[in-house]
């Protein structure tokens, strides 16, 4: 009834109203027992029943009562000094006293609900008494028990609803934890997408783009002095082109690069040195190492990446006349080196400013090989070239995560 009570629920509701129709059939009772047993004060039973009845009507329609433990305080002691007038004039009276622990209980502090509800106790135990004009021990034991049953199922039931707000609270946490946590992992979710998504645009899309505009380039260059190159170097980027359009294709669909379709990887590799070489004016030369073995799809669709994205760098950026591209398979483990004759650069310092300057594409490997468990090695310095080794484990390890050993960081 005051602030500092439960909610209602549907269960407390049903208590309510299971008490206010004891308190009525209560009063009821005193009154009919007045009227039919003949008492002296038989009329003052009735209307003090009645102003029992009316005051505890009272407390439940007004707000100030509901919203405030000060009003329902005096509410109570109201209702507690209409009890006692009936309680002197009918011996019935003392029944309410069950129904009254309750209220005590519910709508004050502890400490003071449990001294009204021993006076209420000594109270109906005094008047019970008093009416049978002699006190024994069965007397006391009536009320004193109902008042003792009256703190057990109050407080058991305070108990259990604090328990259950814990347990509503522990809910409504776990659930907004579990809206974060999917709203987090979703967020993860499209960052490492758009992370896949930039490797395999810089890898593909844009380093073919770069080859058609150099290509353009030197066509433009070698007019009109000499149209026959000027022709090839169109032909080439127009090659080039188709080459970009069919992997734009595979990659929308997520399909196996073109280049590793129908054929191994070596091959792969080997056109893409030949293609390189006849594009660029750098030679690439391939070589294999050991006995070929059968990989995985990632793996060579990786090495296959990481090579492409190797020999880019070595045209746009190394001004290298010679790159050697070799794939070996030692043990466990398959590996791809890309080695020029470049100018070089620091791997200890970060890449120039700018869309050309570089140093996405070493990421973009070192993020594949992660995936796949394996290891990024770059070793280069101004003046005298590059060497970059891919190598991963054909069995993934057990944890998932790369493998230990000496990666560089560029």
């Amino acid at each position: 009834m005051n602030s500092s009570a439960p909610a209602p629920t549907p269960t407390s509701r049903v208590l309510v109203w299971c008490l206010h129709l004891l308190i009525a059939g209560l009063l009821a009772l005193a009154a009919g027992r007045a009227l039919t047993d003949g008492e002296p004060h038989a009329g003052a039973a009735v209307a003090a029943a009645v102003a029992c009845g009316l005051v505890y009507t009272a407390g439940p329609l007004m707000p100030a009562v509901r919203g405030s433990r000060r009003a329902a305080t005096v509410w109570l002691a109201c209702l507690g000094a209409a009890w006692l007038v009936l309680l002197a004039l009918s011996a019935d009276g003392v029944w309410l006293a069950f129904p009254l622990y309750f209220l005590q209980l519910h709508l004050l502090p502890r400490r003071a609900a449990l001294g009204t509800v021993a006076a209420t106790a000594l109270a109906a135990i005094t008047a019970f008494a008093a009416h049978q004009h002699s006190f024994s021990a069965a007397m006391a034991i009536g009320p004193a028990l109902g008042a003792a049953v009256a703190v057990a199922v109050v407080w058991g039931y305070q108990a259990l609803y604090r328990e259950s707000e814990r347990r509503r609270r522990l809910i409504e946490e776990l659930t907004a934890t579990r809206a974060d946590l999917a709203r987090a992992q979703h967020t993860a979710g499209v960052l490492a997408e758009r992370e896949r998504l930039a490797r395999e645009i810089h890898d593909t899309l844009a380093q073919g783009f770069s080859s058609i505009q150099l290509l353009l380039r030197a066509a433009e260059r070698a007019l009109p002095e000499r149209p026959e190159a000027a022709s090839r170097h169109v032909g080439q980027a127009r090659q080039a082109a188709v080459d970009n359009l069919a992997e734009a294709r595979r990659f929308v669909a997520a399909l196996t690069p073109p280049a590793l379709e129908g054929t191994t990887l070596a091959d792969a590799l080997e056109r893409l040195c030949a293609t390189t070489s006849a594009r660029h004016r750098v030679t690439v030369r391939f070589h294999l190492a050991g006995p070929p073995v059968p990989l995985p799809v990632a793996h060579e669709v990786a090495l296959l990446r990481i090579t492409q994205s190797a020999l880019a760098n070595t045209v746009r950026h190394a001004d290298a006349g010679t790159a050697v591209v070799t794939l070996s398979h030692d043990g466990g483990h398959v590996a791809v080196d890309i080695a020029d004759d470049g100018t070089g650069f620091d791997p200890c310092l970060p890449p120039p400013p700018g869309p050309d300057g570089g140093g996405f594409g070493l990421a973009a490997m070192r993020a594949r090989l992660t995936e796949l468990g394996g290891t990024l090695t770059v070793d280069s310095a101004p003046g005298r070239g590059t060497a970059l080794s891919a190598r991963l484990p054909l069995t993934p390890p057990a944890d998932g995560g790369p493998e230990s050993g000496s990666e560089a960081h560029p």
